[in-house]
């Protein structure tokens, strides 16, 4: 077998291979000898036909297909590992010349890797958010952990008001018919927590237990429900039961009941520095991701089309299993969005493109800084699993895969790349 390499042009090369008569000969008889067991003739045993009979009765081309995909392959494959400089982003278009008794010769036309020329990524500085707790988010947290611990007391002798928590039955209808799931019995509801169509709740207020009413509402123009969406509604409600919400008191006691500590200023205290480490960890993500946007700006790369195919076709994976986690198939998804799959590409190609630039500029920025993962950084990584997980180190190696470990991996070369970036830069 011989092949020979074209020049790159456009971000594609193309292998000429060509395989003379003795080499296509040892192809097609290998072909012969992997299906023979397939046909059958009389006078012969099945599997025990001679090539020469089979061609003779299906035509001389009978396993030149079969042949051809196993060498072609094999042959792309020998290729590339012997010119390793040729690093394909996609499959090969593959293309036959010409095939006869007297040899074969195809193409693979390969979309490779673009040249990347960096632009600044040394020298730049880069503002972080200062971070701060006002008081009303420390009260607004107070608040929620009120709601955590509140009770409710059943009450019988008065109509429903904001806050209670309520039973219902009701059934919905537009245009004089009901629609589907516009019906439920014994609904549990607050009383404006906005949880139903607005208006529904308020128009709730004041009624009794064993009360009915007709309730008018309006569907918001982007409602799921595409056959609903702005359209005008009735539910026919009955009133069920109340229940009256009660908080407990905010004082040092309701502080030593929720928490370890002994005062209401203490735990204001907790609450204050926990949110102020969290706005920090996330201003230091933030400033991190401006500092990459910064140095993806300025870097140039003549992108191929098919890595952003390739991009578009990880984030419909990637929301199909979220979505599955929840439930939910990515086809409902689009239904009640009102999109296409190729509606959901379009929408999110730019963001496609510099999902792809970036990991592109960041690539080579690691090859130019020369920065490698170690087997006993790995170690470390696994250690912190392992000690999380209460495994030993032994352990958590003896059930890893090959993804698994790719996946650290990355995870250390991005912690290495972005200690590496902070370095060459200022975040102030």
């Amino acid at each position: 077998m011989k092949y020979k390499i074209g020049e790159k042009k456009n971000n594609e090369v193309v292998i000429e291979f060509t395989l003379d008569e003795k080499e296509w000969e040892a192809e097609v008889e290998k072909a012969y000898q992997k299906n023979k067991g397939k046909y059958k003739k009389e006078g012969f045993r099945q599997g025990k036909v001679p090539r020469k009979v089979l061609e003779q009765t299906y035509g001389a081309t009978l396993f030149y297909e079969d042949a051809f995909n196993d060498c072609c392959a094999e042959y792309y494959s020998h290729a590339l590992a012997e010119h390793q400089e040729i690093y394909p982003v996609d499959y090969p278009e593959i293309d036959i010349k010409s095939v006869s008794n007297k040899g074969v010769v195809f193409t693979a036309k390969v979309t490779v890797m673009p040249e990347i020329t960096l632009g600044t990524y040394k020298g730049l500085t880069i503002k972080k958010d200062k971070c701060t707790v006002p008081a009303s988010e420390v009260n607004d947290e107070l608040n929620r952990m009120l709601e955590r611990q509140a009770r409710y007391e059943e009450v019988t002798n008065r109509e429903a008001k904001l806050g209670d928590l309520i039973n219902l039955d009701y059934s919905g209808s537009e245009g004089g018919k009901k629609f589907e799931g516009g019906t439920a019995k014994d609904q549990e509801l607050e009383l404006g927590s906005h949880s139903f169509i607005d208006g529904f709740e308020d128009q709730m207020v004041g009624m009794k237990i064993g009360e009915e009413k007709d309730i008018n509402v309006t569907f918001p123009a982007n409602y799921h429900a595409e056959n609903l969406a702005g359209k005008p509604a009735v539910f026919h409600v009955k009133l069920l039961g109340i229940r009256e919400k009660h908080l407990p008191e905010l004082d040092d006691n309701f502080a030593k009941d929720v928490s370890e500590f002994e005062t209401l200023a203490a735990l204001k205290a907790d609450i204050k520095k926990k949110k102020l480490e969290e706005k920090e960890k996330q201003a230091n993500i933030d400033a991190e991701n401006k500092l990459v946007e910064e140095i993806v700006k300025t870097t140039k790369v003549d992108i191929p089309e098919c890595m952003i195919k390739t991009q578009l076709d990880n984030f419909v994976e990637d929301i199909t299993q979220r979505l599955m986690y929840q439930g939910l198939k990515f086809e409902d998804y689009l239904k009640y969005t009102g999109q296409t799959l190729e509606d959901y590409k379009n929408s999110r190609k730019d963001e496609a493109e510099k999902s792809v630039r970036t990991s592109l500029t960041l690539s080579e920025i690691v090859k130019q800084e020369k920065i490698e993962v170690t087997d006993a950084e790995i170690d470390e990584k696994l250690k912190e699993i392992a000690d999380y997980s209460h495994k030993t180190l032994e352990e958590v190696k003896s059930t890893m895969h090959g993804h698994q470990k790719e996946f650290i991996t990355n995870n250390v070369l991005t912690e290495k790349l972005m200690q590496t970036l902070k370095k060459l830069n200022t975040i102030e």
